[in-house]
């Protein structure tokens, strides 16, 4: 049942991802350009997400417990760092720059354009760098 719960989840965001447009990078490019071609359409996309999940997390937090855990996983770490702000800045420059996001990306893939599949193998090629540099890192560090 757990899995059928994250298969419907994933259908539902790639489902508002795509009917919103953001797999479009020129519309998402077109909302960040406020001195040109802005279009602000994608603020209500983003308003409405935020909306539905200040509701979810009443909802979801009014409950002892989650329906498929024993316990919430709560992230602890609250401090603002260097990964932190590193990571958010090539996130935006990288979202800036391409008009893709992750999130997007993955269900653009079925639009089987040649910059979505470009976009998603680089992505995935800068995921695997950051690891392999982050668990070096560790390990001389372990030194």
């Amino acid at each position: 049942m757990k899995n059928i719960s994250y298969i419907i989840i994933g259908l539902v965001f790639g489902l508002g991802i795509s009917i919103s447009g953001m797999i479009n990078p020129a519309k998402v490019l077109n909302f960040f350009d406020i001195a040109g071609t802005w279009d602000p359409s994608l603020a209500f996309v983003m308003g409405g997400a935020l909306i539905t999940t200040m509701i979810g997390y009443r909802i979801v937090f009014g409950r002892h417990h989650p329906i498929f855990a024993t316990k919430f996983s709560i992230p602890t770490r609250n401090e603002i760092d260097t990964q932190l702000i590193g990571g958010a800045a090539v996130f935006g420059i990288g979202w800036g720059i391409a008009g893709f996001c992750p999130g997007a990306s993955i269900p653009a893939i079925g639009s089987l354009k040649s910059e979505v599949f470009i976009f998603t193998i680089a992505m995935i090629a800068g995921i695997l760098v950051a690891r392999a540099l982050k668990n070096g890192l560790m390990s001389k560090a372990k030194i």
